[in-house]
């Protein structure tokens, strides 16, 4: 039997099991995923994710990532949070170009995702990743391959809860701002496989916090497609600050506090430059922090 090394790791508490297939091929990821995700018979993990070369010029490395169940998701903003601490402070041998000290001493690292490349800037302290801005690309509030209303099966929604927002991140969200965020077991499973969403979604339960600017900081629970309730979701963090702001709750930053905790989500109004970062207008930047946990050895499946 053949064994794998991983690396499990979280950002805001969203934990997934990490393999370089550079060096460690996952013959059946699908199989892996499910088996490996499992909280009493395997490591325990909201999913898989895999690292590796980029065999395009406009990337430096790789993400794949499959949910619990299998499914393969399009983008993971933590995810790739915890790439980015991964490939800066291991140790990597088949990386280039290796610099002083272990791991891939690059603070701006170019990630090609199922939704394209994400670029990650590196904060840097005493030689570690203490944070990560991501930019996640621009939000798309219309899509008809991933959001379709059907008015003969009406979206479910609790009295005095109002609409929810459609908003993809390169991948489905749809965000309902109610006093009622407990509802993300009950109202999330419904809702990720509402007809009017021919792909499944990610669904978003969001409030406003007391802070010192009206609409600065939100409440946020989160379903996510393939997963269940997770401690936190990246995208997900960015759908909630682009609704908030589309909708007039909040400025262009937002603070989305998650059950794992908080990320701070910038929705550029213009282009700039800052922090030695590019802000490209109307893309949305994603910084948050990310973890080890441990390291281990499992069977393949």
């Amino acid at each position: 039997m053949t064994k794998i090394p991983f690396t499990k790791m979280h950002g805001c508490g969203n934990d997934y099991i990490y393999v370089d297939t550079t060096q460690y091929p996952i013959a059946d990821p699908v199989a892996a995923a499910i088996a490996w995700s499992d909280r009493h018979k395997g490591v325990g993990s909201d999913g898989l994710v895999l690292i590796g070369k980029s065999s395009i010029p406009e990337a430096d490395f790789t993400m794949r990532i499959f949910n619990a169940d299998g499914s393969e998701a399009m983008m993971c903003g933590n995810a790739s949070r915890c790439i980015g601490k991964y490939l800066y402070e291991r140790t990597n041998p088949w990386l280039l170009p290796v610099k002083e000290g272990n791991g891939y001493k690059e603070t701006v690292i170019r990630l090609l995702t199922l939704s394209g490349v994400k670029v990650l800037y590196l904060h840097i302290v005493n030689d570690v990743v203490e944070s990560v801005t991501v930019d996640m690309g621009e939000p798309v509030l219309e899509d008809d391959n991933l959001f379709t209303p059907n008015l003969s099966t009406p979206l479910p929604h609790r009295e005095g809860q109002g609409v929810g927002l459609f908003v993809s991140m390169g991948n489905p969200h749809y965000v309902i701002f109610t006093d009622d965020v407990d509802q993300v077991g009950d109202t999330g499973r419904v809702l990720e496989h509402h007809p009017a969403f021919p792909q499944r979604c990610n669904i978003e339960f969001a409030t406003p916090l007391p802070s010192e600017r009206a609409g600065e900081a939100f409440r946020t629970r989160v379903w996510e497609r393939g997963s269940g309730i997770t401690q936190a979701c990246g995208t997900g963090a960015c759908a909630t600050a682009v609704a908030a702001a589309f909708t007039g709750r909040a400025g262009r930053m937002s603070h989305i506090v998650m059950d794992g905790g908080t990320l701070t989500i910038e929705w550029a109004e213009a282009d700039r430059a800052a922090d030695g970062r590019q802000y490209k207008k109307n893309h949305v930047y994603m910084t948050g922090p990310a973890a080890f946990v441990f390291d281990g050895e499992i069977t393949a499946p």
